[in-house]
């Protein structure tokens, strides 16, 4: 039996590694058989990549946030499987056409059969390509349909009012589910919570009407026994309160409240007191353990009472005026079974509709009506299931082959025709612009592993709509110097949707740039070093003199002549002055000896060794920065940025010194630019600087001569 041909792949060489070629629907179907080894990458995030987010969860089939090799293959498989030709996934069409889609196996016919049906319901019909924008309107495709297969029904899925009328209520009562048309429904929970609580009352409801005692407080049984719960335990109070005062009479003023309680309220804004004061007794405490219901009621408590007399003394006890304790206890115990049925009453949001209503419910065949039209619905979830099918086939046709070009290969990022699906934006910092930008969120986390990159990189905090918008970003600087850059320097960031952002420095992360700045990097730090003692030197001697200054003029004392001041004000500046000149000239001092003595030397060798000597002179400075900038420019690996980010980087993805130059831009004037080189503001040239070199020139050929070094004639 011959062996199944082996497929022919292709590899281009980027990065310092060989990564493979993906251009046909062939190498998208053999990819299974691709070792894995080969792969650029074998697991991304699903945050944080400018991707189309739907896509990527429909291949995040587990739902855990990461893209992994086995999803990619499934999902190419899927595809596959329900395509005449796998190159309709390279996405060259607008669409999928629909002759495309392979109708000779059951799962191409099913999802071709929905293709059509989006179309038709879309008033599209004779279309011949299906697009996602198609596929994803599903108001639209399910606008003019009764059933669509979710398992919900809206009150347009019957013709019968009653049943509306019922889906509506359970609307009212729990909220309703997003139907695919986009109304509210119901689902079979909905109807089975429903049901349920609605025996719940109406059982709840039974108890009362089997007890007379329950039963004779008549239909508004409910609100008046509200009105007994707010109001039993305070009428309690003070009739307790009434029975100490019996017992003692001093508890008459205690019990009645302290008095400075009332000073208390005084000074406040009654209006807003309410709690203090239905904090206070029901009414003054007597001995005579009687509650004028007409008079004297504490104001917090003055409606309740109110109703209280009308709807439960005067029905049990005719017009009384004064309740005694006794009558109280009557009341009490009437109400005792009504108290007890009311503690055990049923919260649901049912009872809203009525007993009665709900009694019909309950003897109808309303829910056996509801639970058919579900039944009916689902009876279409195949269908309504392919309808989402046709969704990821069209997005995989057109998003696809980015991804795995993006995944199995960084194929857009090293051929720079496009960027990829981890490049953010753009950075405009310092009169460059930087390309590899990647979105941060947690810059100290980030940091630790973004350093093995060898890459020198800026975290930014950027901003955008008065500050209501924030993301940080990591910005990889690989070309010009870093002289310039600091924490705090602002920028501007460009996203992938050319939204502009206020961008900070907030983080650097230091290595080498380019050779060229190793190069002079040395020189300019020897620079600073002198122009930094220069101005220490001039400073102290400076302070010196102030000091020197100060001192005399304070043992002179405040009496000298006005016409000796100026003269005093010239010494004082002699001397600062002095001090300055003094300090500059040690420094050139120093610097003219060290320089006389390099010139000696140098004077000393062979024509021919002088150009080594200044080889080596430069070597020396520079050679050493040059060295180990070359080793870690040599180590710049995109790795170690991605894996800071959550991806699993497969390969050695490195960034050497040309196609670092690519990701940072530089200011160049454009071609065919035209430059005027005067410049109103410039410097005024002087000669002295001239003269002085000239000077020092002489003074050193003299010295040369004189020496024997030179010899003329």
């Amino acid at each position: 039996m011959a062996e199944p041909l082996r497929h022919s792949w292709h590899f281009f060489r980027a990065g310092g590694f060989d990564q493979v070629l993906l251009e046909s629907g062939r190498d998208l179907m053999a990819l299974d058989t691709l070792d894995q080894k080969l792969w650029v990458a074998l697991s991304c995030p699903v945050q944080g990549v400018e991707f189309d987010r739907r896509t990527l969860e429909l291949v995040d089939t587990d739902q855990d946030g990461h893209i992994r090799a086995p999803e990619i293959l499934a999902a190419l498989a899927w595809a596959g499987a329900r395509l005449r030709n796998p190159d309709t996934l390279l996405g060259k069409e607008e669409g999928l056409p629909l002759d495309a889609i392979d109708d000779a196996t059951d799962e191409g016919r099913k999802v071709l059969a929905s293709a059509r049906t989006i179309l038709v319901n879309l008033g599209n019909g004779d279309a011949d390509r299906i697009t996602v924008e198609d596929a994803c309107d599903s108001g639209k495709i399910f606008a003019q349909t009764r059933f669509n297969g979710d398992g919900v029904v809206t009150a347009s899925s019957t013709d019968d009012a009653a049943l509306g009328g019922w889906i509506a209520a359970i609307i009212d009562c729990y909220g309703g589910e997003t139907d695919r048309n986009g109304e509210p429904g119901i689902t079979i929970p909905k109807i089975d919570q429903f049901s349920a609580e609605t025996a719940a009352w109406l059982a709840w409801q039974g108890e009362a009407d089997q007890d007379p005692s329950i039963r004779s407080l008549g239909a508004e049984r409910e609100g008046i026994l509200e009105l007994w719960s707010a109001i039993r335990d305070k009428i309690d109070d003070y009739f307790l309160r009434c029975r100490m005062a019996v017992y003692d009479e001093r508890a008459v003023v205690t019990l009645n409240g302290p008095e400075a309680e009332l000073q208390s309220l005084a000074g406040k804004n009654l209006a807003e007191s309410g709690e203090a004061i239905a904090a206070l007794p029901l009414s003054a405490v007597n001995a005579t353990q009687e509650l004028d219901l007409g008079h004297g009621i504490n104001p917090a408590w003055g409606e309740l009472i109110d109703r209280f007399a009308q709807e439960i003394v005067h029905p049990l006890l005719g017009d009384v005026r004064r309740l005694t304790a006794t009558e109280w206890g009557a009341i009490k115990a009437r109400f005792a079974p009504a108290e007890t049925w009311w503690k055990s009453r049923v919260d649901t949001p049912v009872a809203k509709l009525g007993t009665e209503l709900l009694r019909t419910w309950s003897e109808g065949d309303v829910e056996s009506g509801l639970r058919k039209l579900i039944d009916e619905d689902l009876a279409l979830q195949e269908a309504a299931e392919a309808i989402v099918e046709v969704e990821r086939l069209t997005r995989y046709c057109r998003d696809l082959y980015s991804l795995v070009n993006n995944f199995v290969s960084f194929r857009n990022f090293y051929t720079r025709k496009g960027m990829a699906i981890f490049q953010a934006g753009t950075l405009y910092l310092d009169g460059r612009s930087c390309d590899l930008c990647i979105p941060v969120s947690d810059i100290a986390k980030h940091a630790v592993l973004a350093t093995l990159s060898r890459v020198f990189l800026v975290y930014c905090d950027c901003v955008r709509s008065g500050g209501t918008e924030k993301m940080t970003i990591a910005a990889a600087i690989t070309a010009g110097d870093s002289d310039q850059i600091m924490v705090g320097r602002n920028g501007v960031y460009y996203d992938r949707q050319g939204r502009d952002w206020d961008a900070t420095v907030v983080r650097i992360i230091d290595h080498p740039i380019s050779i060229r700045q190793a190069f002079w990097g040395p020189y300019k730090r020897v620079a600073r070093a002198i122009s930094d003692m220069i101005q220490k030197g001039a400073a102290a001697r400076s302070r010196a003199a102030e000091d020197k200054a100060s001192l005399s003029m304070m043992q002179t004392g405040a009496k000298k002549d006005e016409a000796k001041l100026p003269t005093q004000q010239q010494t004082f500046d002699a001397a600062r002055f002095a001090g300055i000149f003094a300090a500059i000239g040690l420094a050139i001092g120093a610097i003219g000896t060290a320089i006389a003595s390099l010139v000696t030397g140098f004077v000393k060798l062979a024509w021919w060794q002088m150009p080594l000597a200044l080889a080596g002179i430069v070597l020396i400075f520079s050679g050493p920065a040059m060295l180990i900038a070359w080793f870690k420019l040599r180590q710049r690996n995109l790795g170690p940025l991605l894996d800071a980010n959550g991806w699993a980087v497969n390969a050695r993805a490195k960034l050497n010194i040309p196609f670092g130059r690519s990701l940072t831009g530089l200011a160049r004037l454009p071609e065919g630019s035209k430059q005027s080189l005067s410049d109103p503001y410039a410097e005024k040239k002087t000669t002295w600087k001239s003269w002085l070199l000239l000077l020092l020139i002489a003074v050193l050929a003299f010295f040369a001569w004189k020496n024997g070094f030179l010899k003329f004639g």
